[in-house]
């Protein structure tokens, strides 16, 4: 029998095939989990629930079906974000209002998992609804970076991000609006990908027409994320929105990969600051799909307009979604979860009409880009990790953001456009804090982006540097 330490070290995808051929159980995998978890999670802060009884009952009653397809997990340990409810595990979203909310049934992503044969460890870190891109929350305070314990993770998935970094995990749930699982993967040193809308079942919620916010996979590498992908995918009839299962297999897509044809790489979008270091790294990275064989362009679609356009429609979703809370709750809500629902409710029908059609223009802009590129390439975020204790980032350089979220402004163009997105680590600064280059793919294109990004992946060939111990550090001074 593998030790704990051999098991934490494997891919998903060996794991489940130790699991599928019988050579390890399901409770050996939580159990080397939960050691992992007490060795680990007291320097990092990334999993503030755990339900290992629940899991170990949960593996104990396991039943594979009689045709289990590509996405059967088999018993998997995985962790789930603090925002997704699970049968009878605490599920606080990262606030005091809901401190002690325990659901009494599976979201629908959960479900789809269960029914998948995940295993639920416990509840990974989030910021308050997740708003925002750094974790921290009034109910368990902050998620620190493993690779530099004095710096943030990233967010709002940042929990997610650090427990598959140092190995209490090898899958995890993240959710995505504003680059909330993308941002930390960058931060983190692993790979977080944001499907096209509907391809995971989302909810049930208040608006499940909306097609902003997404539900998608994290893993350590490509083909991990393609695996809780093929786990996570299908109708669901409560969700509005929701595809049904593709014929072939996402791990097959990676499994065959292959180099796209040309594709455009921008350090910026032409809108906004970047740090050169992360630029620099980012711009070697896209580079390296030559390679390939592939041409490599300096190239973006026109986004000129995207900040005024997300930050509009996403102050609406804030009003639908959350503006009830503010009603009754006021005094719990962080100020930036305050500003963003009054944003909304200060905006006219008209203001929001008005982007909804500069997003369709958007749109449009993209699909003609696409005519000639396969592929768009950019910095996954525009820094490196920074200080824990900054709430955000409130400048870059000379730069003044005049928010807590447009920091992320190179998340906007695929969650606008309903295209899919995936970060993959693609090098460090020379202080050793990681840096992801995005991938951008045409909408509902997630078998070729996998394909392109498992052939990077192969390319930079840094797939093999978690799980890893968390690391102490300092700030640095430029942070």
């Amino acid at each position: 029998m593998a030790s704990n330490s051999e098991l934490i070290a494997l891919s998903a995808r060996e794991a489940v095939g130790l699991l599928r051929a019988g050579e390890v159980s399901p409770v050996e995998m939580v159990d080397a989990a939960a050691d992992r978890i007490a060795a680990v999670d007291g320097d990092v802060n990334a999993m503030p629930i755990l339900s290992l009884d629940k899991a170990r009952e949960q593996a104990k009653s396991l039943v594979s079906p009689d045709d289990p397809g590509p996405g059967w997990l088999a018993g998997l340990p995985v962790a789930v974000k603090d925002l997704n409810e699970v049968a009878g595990v605490r599920t606080t979203f990262g606030s005091p209002i809901f401190a002690d909310h325990v659901p009494d049934q599976d979201e629908i992503s959960v479900a789809h998992l269960r029914r998948s044969g995940a295993v639920f460890l416990g509840k990974s870190n989030t910021p308050e609804f997740g708003a925002g891109a750094n974790t921290f929350n009034e109910v368990f305070g902050q998620t620190l970076n493993p690779w530099n314990t004095a710096l943030t993770c990233g967010g709002s998935s940042g929990g997610s991000a650090v427990a598959l970094a140092t190995g209490m995990a090898w899958l995890a749930t993240g959710s995505d609006l504003g680059g909330s699982l993308r941002t930390p993967a960058s931060f983190c040193s692993i790979v977080g990908m944001r499907p096209s809308p509907g391809r995971v079942a989302h909810g049930p919620g208040r608006n499940p027409f909306q097609m902003l916010s997404v539900d998608g996979p994290m893993g350590r590498t490509v083909g991990d994320v393609a695996l809780m992908l093929d786990a996570e995918v299908g109708r669901n009839p409560r969700d509005p929105i929701s595809l049904e299962t593709p014929e072939a297999s996402f791990q097959d897509a990676v499994d065959a990969p292959r180099a796209p044809a040309r594709i455009g790489f921008t350090r910026d979008l032409g809108i906004g600051p970047v740090d050169p270091e992360v630029a620099d790294i980012c711009t070697a990275a896209a580079a390296r799909f030559a390679d390939a064989g592939t041409i490599v362009e300096e190239a973006a679609p026109d986004c000129h307009d995207i900040l005024d356009i997300f930050q509009a429609l996403r102050a609406a979703l804030f009003v639908g979604v959350r503006a009830p809370l503010l009603e009754q709750y006021r005094d719990q809500l962080k100020p930036e979860m305050i500003w963003n629902i009054e944003k909304g409710m200060a905006q006219s029908t008209g203001d929001v009409g008005q982007a909804w059609v500069a997003q369709g223009a958007l749109y449009q802009r993209l699909m003609t880009w696409f005519e000639t590129y396969d592929l768009l390439a950019l910095p996954t975020a525009i820094v490196p990790p920074f200080d824990v204790n900054r709430r955000y980032l409130d400048r870059l350089g000379d730069h003044v953001f005049d928010n807590y979220i447009d920091w992320v402004y190179v998340a906007y163009p695929a969650t606008l456009t309903s295209s899919p997105a995936i970060s993959v680590p693609c090098g460090f600064t020379a202080s050793g804090l990681p840096v992801g280059l995005q991938l951008i793919g045409k909408p509902r294109g997630e078998a070729e982006l996998l394909s392109f990004a498992a052939k990077l992946e192969e390319i930079l060939a840094l797939g093999k540097l978690t799980p890893m111990d968390p690391r102490p550090g300092e700030v640095p001074a430029s942070s």
